[in-house]
């Protein structure tokens, strides 16, 4: 059986004690903290039975290796993971809906995964894809910025990235990356198909393999002074406007 590990935040432990209360050990909150979002997280947590334990702020500290917890974290069992991608893909295919993918390739940091994890999540896409090497994988951190998303956005990291991108075209799935100097911009891409978008690190960008293997490549229009977005803030982009297509036909 995998260890426990720790999640903490209002979101994040929120998020597990609603989508999956079996799997939450304990939550360790801290008593000191008597506002509204507390009482309310508190009496949640009761109603779904899960074992509440009191702590004081530096006990939460060193649990969850962060002063960002809010005076909330849960031990809880990992959940196990939904599919691997072959079999969401072909779960995709059979229910007969049109595949919506999030590639990161070289994104490092966890706060950046986690808040391009809460934006997939929001715009609905199937899951996130990224290399298993340079790239952040699920921990705490990455959890507490998601805000619940790492449990519910299946992330995938995969050996090799460029022949990933290939299996998936293979599946007609269109890859479009994201690059300064790409010809046409988002908004003249057809983001209606099966699609897998592609966004590497900010300032790096992608890497040249996985630049050379996308069917497309556009740029997001900047009408200010700076030159790039943060990898999050584009992902948002690039799914809310395949949101966007797909919500007006």
């Amino acid at each position: 059986m995998s260890s426990p590990k720790v999640i903490f935040g209002f979101h994040a432990v929120g998020v597990r004690i609603k989508t999956a209360p079996a799997s939450v050990i304990e939550v360790l909150f801290d008593a000191a903290r008597r506002d509204a979002r507390m009482r309310q997280f508190i009496s949640k947590a009761q109603e779904a039975g899960v074992r509440l334990v009191e702590a004081d702020g530096l006990r939460l500290s060193k649990l969850s290796g962060s002063h960002g917890h809010q005076g909330v974290a849960a031990r809880v069992t990992p959940l196990a993971a939904t599919h691997s991608l072959d079999e969401l893909l072909e779960g995709i295919e059979a229910a007969g809906t049109v595949p919506l993918l999030l590639v990161l390739d070289g994104v490092t940091d966890p706060h950046n995964l986690g808040a391009c994890l809460r934006v997939a999540d929001g715009a609905g896409a199937h899951a996130v894809i990224a290399p298993k090497d340079h790239a952040a994988g699920i921990n705490a951190t990455v959890a507490k910025v998601a805000s619940g998303a790492a449990d519910t956005v299946p992330y995938f990291m995969v050996t090799n990235l460029a022949r990933t991108l290939n299996e998936l075209k293979e599946r007609s799935i269109w890859c479009v990356g994201t690059s300064d100097d790409a010809p046409g911009t988002l908004y003249q891409s057809d983001l209606r198909r099966p699609l897998a978008l592609v966004l590497g690190a900010e300032g790096e960008g992608m890497r040249q393999l996985t630049r050379k293997t996308c069917d497309e490549l556009v740029s997001i229009p900047m009408a200010g002074a700076v030159e790039s977005l943060n990898v999050s803030v584009a992902s948002g982009i690039c799914l809310y406007e395949a949101m966007r297509q797909r919500s007006a036909g």
